[in-house]
């Protein structure tokens, strides 16, 4: 009986109008190659926001939607708070 742990990039999604990126990472537990647990954990990426430690999958999506544009609203609104 083998038991293995794997975590998996499982979804990377864009929302709101910042283009906010959040990364839903999955560790997955199998016993002889039959997933027998799985939890979840999920962080952000918020425009301007170093992303040197994420996958090359993220930082691609942060590269496509993170533009100048987006960087400097998202930094006015929270000058605005």
């Amino acid at each position: 009986m083998a038991l293995t742990e794997e975590q998996i990039e499982d979804k990377i999604e864009v929302v709101g109008e910042h283009r906010i990126v959040q990364v839903r990472t999955a560790t997955v537990i199998k016993r002889d190659d039959v997933k027998i647990s799985s939890s979840y954990h999920r962080h952000v990426v918020v425009p301007g926001q170093d992303a040197t430690g994420e996958s090359a999958e993220v930082q691609a999506v942060i590269a496509a939607v993170h533009s100048d544009a987006v960087v400097a609203a998202y930094a006015a609104s929270i000058a605005v708070s």
